[in-house]
């Protein structure tokens, strides 16, 4: 017979699992941020249309891709990749993830043979691109999307000769862009014309 192992609830458990207002809610947003990354892949596809890219030939540049998921360490998640491709050697996308109790994050994803050209075009476009709240990601995996400061080298005025340093060692360059919960954005609207944005400002680091 099975024996009770007395696994208790805290009061505070106890009160969540009976709260129904909170899934309900979920699922709200849940339905409104695919909504977001469906006009944001729209804008996307137009932006695309405005220049050439360094790209991996078979790069997807229509369709994307629409992920949603429970697990990123333990908080749900939405995202769109687009534009994307993705090899074992070779990594070009546009991730616009939706990270639960976290942020939502624009990242640019770049690993493979052109890796010295899109470092070269960020040092060209260096100017444009500093002071824009870009971040370049230091840590060792590419997949890492806290926003920890060890982490992390803003790219700024102040700061060329040390991004310079960095960018000589880096494997892959991924570059991220904040937009936390408390901004304006969420309630006004506006993220994906800032998706949009970001693409485009990120779009020298791309070019041919």
């Amino acid at each position: 017979m099975l024996k009770d192992r007395s696994i208790q609830f805290t009061e505070a458990e106890r009160s969540l699992i009976q709260d129904t207002h909170f899934f309900q809610t979920k699922t709200v947003i849940t339905r409104k941020v695919k909504q977001l990354l469906e006009q944001l892949h729209l804008s996307l596809r137009e932006a695309l249309a405005d220049g050439s890219f360094l790209a991996p030939e078979g790069v997807d540049l229509q369709v994307g891709q629409f992920v949603k998921g429970e697990h990123l360490h333990d908080f749900p998640y939405q995202y769109l990749d687009f534009p994307k491709f993705f090899s074992q050697e070779e990594k070009f996308t546009f991730r616009s993830l939706f990270w639960w109790g976290h942020h939502f994050v624009f990242a640019l994803i770049l690993e493979g043979p052109h890796l010295e050209q899109y470092k070269q075009n960020l040092l060209n476009a260096y100017d444009r691109l500093a002071d824009q709240k870009l971040y370049i990601l230091m840590a060792p995996t590419l997949w890492e999307w806290e926003k920890r400061p060890e982490l992390l080298l803003e790219i700024r005025k102040d700061n060329r000769r040390t991004v310079e340093a960095a960018l000589a060692t880096r494997p892959f360059l991924k570059i991220h862009r904040y937009i936390r919960f408390e901004s304006p954005l969420f309630e006004k609207g506006g993220l994906a014309e800032e998706g949009v944005a970001t693409f485009r400002l990120m779009k020298a680091i791309m070019a041919k």
